[in-house]
């Protein structure tokens, strides 16, 4: 969905940005599945998200540059709130600050293969433009 935003033009900071965001790329949440489900020794919650959330400013930053995208409108909290209605979501996903760490994945030894954003943003927009990911 942010994607699809960035590219009409909307993917500007939310209530100024400074709220942040927890990520991770596909290929390395399905590589986590497969890292968690051979160790026994870790039971309970582990989070999946990358070892480096950024604000939410420098997250659609890094999604614009990949994409090639200038501009991004900024976006007020009734403005939000009329967005996620429209797109049956809630205000609580683009507002609420989530600085989410995988601590336990990391501990256990757990490497990341695409854990900064700037790299993420490019890997999926080149793969969504070329179909290979929606």
């Amino acid at each position: 969905m942010l994607w699809r935003m960035t590219r009409w033009g909307l993917g500007g900071p939310v209530t100024g940005g400074r709220q942040y965001m927890s990520w991770i790329h596909d290929r390395d949440f399905a590589r986590a599945i497969g890292f968690l489900l051979t160790r026994d020794e870790l039971a309970g919650p582990v989070n999946l998200a990358s070892p480096s959330p950024l604000p939410y400013r420098e997250f659609m930053t890094g999604l614009r540059g990949a994409a090639g995208v200038r501009v991004g409108l900024p976006a007020t909290r009734w403005m939000a709130e009329v967005g996620a209605f429209v797109l049956r979501s809630d205000t609580e996903l683009l507002l609420k600050s989530r600085r989410v760490v995988p601590g336990r994945l990391l501990g256990a030894g757990f490497t990341f293969e695409v854990p900064e954003w700037p790299d993420a943003a490019r890997d999926l927009v080149t793969r969504s433009r070329g179909g290979e990911c929606a």
